[in-house]
């Protein structure tokens, strides 16, 4: 079986590498040929969320929708179109309008994300929400075949509009995502890795770590703030652009990941429908964290054993000194994180799951090995 994935992103950005291009060759071992093709390239994703050059940015993005309506002209031998997200990151939905119903290809959705929540972008204000044309999730919903869900709060409001979803979480090949070994008696660090967009998450527990370093010693390792500096009074800070060729390495970094989530500062729904995907890059490599109990990070790993959850500032600043003053915890935890991602989030099943929602949106029940 054929399949056209279309990506809102290269594969720069985690949805694309974790939701489809990780998937190629399991998904090749189970009948189906899966070809990506990305919305934005790689010097486009580069740029595009930075003030700025907005007249280059116009015309990449014009070539970008030229180059995606080209791809309608290969959907010959595709049998299912699946869509991670969107076609295209503006806009209406016409290029899913014609795959569905003037080519009538079936379509899975990929949803990992909360995109039928409206919020306003930290780079374009109210010109990107207008732009964003939030309401096309409800429509794709209702074209898709099947919609796959990073987590339950996702699928439920998937099947609220009266979708068939499957529960896929983003998760990470642990082959590659593993524990390594670090020396006793080095300055713990505590590290967090994002977007820009999600770096003010991280800002708000800022007074929190100027407090604790008072009091203990660590480095605060930050990977992908978008800021040329970081500065904390009392801290030391390692501030790093992010990197492909370094992420695994930088996450294997950390002592203690950080994994703070403000719900008021977008909008609670867009909080909620989070996937919690750093939790379990952070239990891969093995490494203890402290989050905020939001969404489905609520229900992955287990509270005290794997990690811990931190609301209050109080609650974050008792739960990193806990975990700074005593390595023996963290080892531990990080054992029980590691167990935990390998048991139930591996790769395989992931896998397996998807190939079932691609053969179901067919209308097939695809190969005997597949279900049996």
């Amino acid at each position: 079986m054929k399949v056209l994935g279309l990506a809102s992103y290269p594969i720069e950005a985690a949805a694309t590498r974790y939701r489809l291009s990780q998937f190629v060759g399991p998904l090749a071992d189970r009948g189906i040929t899966l070809t990506i093709r990305p919305f934005l390239d790689s010097r486009l994703f580069k740029m595009l969320y930075h003030r700025g050059a907005l007249p280059r940015k116009v015309i990449a993005l014009l070539v970008s929708v030229l180059r995606r309506m080209k791809v309608l002209a290969s959907l010959g031998p595709a049998n299912v179109i699946l869509v991670q997200r969107e076609a295209m990151i503006f806009g209406p939905p016409v290029v899913e309008w014609m795959a569905v119903r003037l080519f009538k290809r079936p379509m899975v959705l990929d949803l990992d994300d909360a995109t039928y929540v409206s919020y306003t972008s930290p780079t374009y204000g109210r010109l990107g929400k207008t732009l964003k044309w939030f309401s096309k999730t409800d429509d794709l919903i209702r074209w898709a075949s099947v919609v796959t869900c990073g987590n339950r709060a996702i699928a439920e409001y998937a099947e609220s509009k009266g979708a068939r979803t499957r529960i896929i979480p983003t998760v990470v090949d642990t082959e590659v995502f593993r524990p390594v070994t670090k020396e006793a008696g080095e300055v713990p660090v505590l590290g967090w890795i994002g977007t820009h967009s999600t770096f003010p998450y991280l800002e708000k527990i800022f007074p929190v770590l100027q407090e604790l370093a008072r009091a203990q010693q660590f480095k605060l390792k930050i990977v992908g703030s978008g800021k040329a500096a970081v500065e904390i009074p009392g801290v030391e800070v390692e501030n790093l652009e992010w990197k492909l060729e370094r992420e695994v390495a930088d996450f294997q970094s950390f002592d203690i990941g950080l994994y703070p989530i403000d719900p008021t500062l977008y909008a609670e729904k867009w909080a909620a429908g989070k996937s919690g995907f750093k939790a379990i890059q952070y239990m891969a490599v093995g490494v203890p964290y402290v989050a905020t109990p939001v969404g489905a990070i609520q229900e992955i790993g287990e509270t005290g054993v794997t990690h811990l959850h931190a609301v209050a500032p109080e609650e974050w600043r008792e739960a990193l000194s806990r975990l700074l003053a005593d390595a023996g915890l963290r080892s531990s935890m990080g054992a029980a994180g590691r167990d935990h991602v390998v048991q139930h989030f591996s790769l395989p099943a992931q896998a397996e799951k998807l190939a079932l929602a691609i053969y179901e949106a067919a209308g097939t029940k695809g190969r005997k090995t597949l279900s049996e």
